[in-house]
């Protein structure tokens, strides 16, 4: 008997050595940073809320719905997703105000999928000192393409100068004695589209050429005056670099003046809510780089992308309305670093965030068109490098059959 106890209470160790044994493998294998943990992970995001930009706040309620979702049906590897959408009303030092909160205070992972280049310049250095991914950003700005010195920062959108320099060569193309009249945003936004169309314009060596340029600042009412200018100038083609309200106002007036130019338009400002906004008719011939498919457009209807947007924005968000390209725009961004950390596994450090986030390329976001891919590698953070010229038909967009590149 009492052999048999020796033998029951060996065997019984044993067991408990090798689980004890396991348990500590496993536990070794995860590796947290702040704003991850066994049940949690929390992300943080500034968008405009309120104030001149506040059509954008609309990424941030998606934002919140897609991972109430995810969290319905058990959230990323087990975890359950915190993500806080805070308002920084395009405002640079309310950004700052926001981030340092999101950073010190809840101790977010990662912040994903921020807008602005102004509001994001503002926190770029800090995010980097602190090693805090600044990822997905909804602005394409050139310096977001800094691995070497800004390596936690990567931009969402096609880089402005990739998108310039496609549309300024599709000018050229189509119009060789181009006249051109550009309005653009005074900030980082708007010079980083103008130098690499213009550079365009001048390697090209042909008549094309700028006559006329015409600033606006974000807080301007309207912006008709620089409109009217514009007109006068005898410019046959208008390339608007602007956001938002501004993009809206621009296109009503365009045709209210009764100015027929070939019109570029950035395409941040192509959502449907804006062209709607502008007056779809209005649009009509508006040029636009393209590589994104849209929501509420029958050509899309029977995607399978749209349609789960569609599913989602009915049962969490019946208020915005079907066809909004920016709400389907911050889905298809939320898909994205809901793979990111999909992929992290156990490993929720910032490096490793990171690392994931780099090595992306290949990856679709549902709201890509079906032939763009991210680009992303450790060495170049360029979002995706096949982009499509596009046409408005006063309905929908005309996509070029083949991608082009810069």
């Amino acid at each position: 008997m009492n052999n048999h106890q020796s033998r029951r209470d060996f065997c019984a160790t044993a067991i408990a050595t090798i689980f004890a044994s396991a348990t500590a493998v496993k536990a070794a294998e995860k590796k947290y940073d702040p704003g991850a943990s066994d049940t949690e992970i929390k992300l943080g995001q500034t968008v405009p809320h309120s104030g001149p930009g506040s059509l954008y706040g609309v990424l941030g309620r998606v934002g919140e719905a897609y991972f109430q979702m995810l969290n319905e049906k058990g959230g990323i590897n087990g975890r359950k997703i915190k993500f806080l959408t805070l308002d920084d009303a395009y405002s640079a030092p309310k950004c700052v105000e926001a981030t340092r909160r999101l950073v010190e205070q809840e101790e977010v992972l990662a912040l994903f999928g921020s807008l602005g280049t102004a509001p994001q310049t503002a926190v770029h250095k800090y995010l980097n000192s602190k090693g805090v991914p600044q990822l997905l950003l909804n602005t394409g700005a050139s310096k977001w393409n800094d691995p070497k010195n800004y390596k936690w920062t990567m931009a969402g959108l096609p880089l402005y100068p990739t998108e310039a320099r496609i549309l300024a060569k599709h000018v050229v193309s189509v119009k060789p004695n181009a006249k051109v009249g550009i309005l653009y945003q005074n900030d980082d936004f708007g010079r980083d589209f103008l130098g690499p169309f213009k550079q365009v314009l001048a390697d090209a060596g042909g008549t094309a050429k700028v006559i006329m340029e015409q600033t606006y600042d974000l807080t301007d009412p309207t912006i008709d005056s620089q409109l009217i200018n514009l007109s006068k100038s005898g410019a046959d083609v208008f390339y608007n670099i602007s956001t938002g309200k501004a993009s809206s106002q621009s296109i009503r007036k365009v045709a209210e003046l009764g100015w027929k130019p070939l019109q570029l338009l950035s395409a941040g400002s192509t959502g449907r809510s804006i062209l709607n906004a502008g007056g779809f008719e209005n649009a009509t011939g508006i040029v636009a780089i393209r590589y994104s498919k849209e929501a509420g457009v029958g050509r899309w209807q029977n995607d399978r992308d749209v349609m789960a947007f569609e599913e989602l924005r009915k049962k969490y968000l019946p208020n915005v309305d079907p066809d909004n390209t920016i709400a389907y725009a911050g889905y298809g961004q939320a898909v994205t670093m809901g793979e990111i950390l999909r992929r992290c596994g156990d490993d929720l450090t910032r490096a490793n965030v990171l690392k994931q986030a780099t090595t992306l390329a290949g990856f679709h976001s549902p709201f890509f068109l079906d032939d763009i891919t991210y680009s992303y590698t450790p060495d170049d953070y360029s979002p995706m490098k096949t982009l499509h010229i596009s046409i408005f038909n006063g309905k929908d967009w005309d996509i070029s059959e083949k991608p082009v590149t810069e």
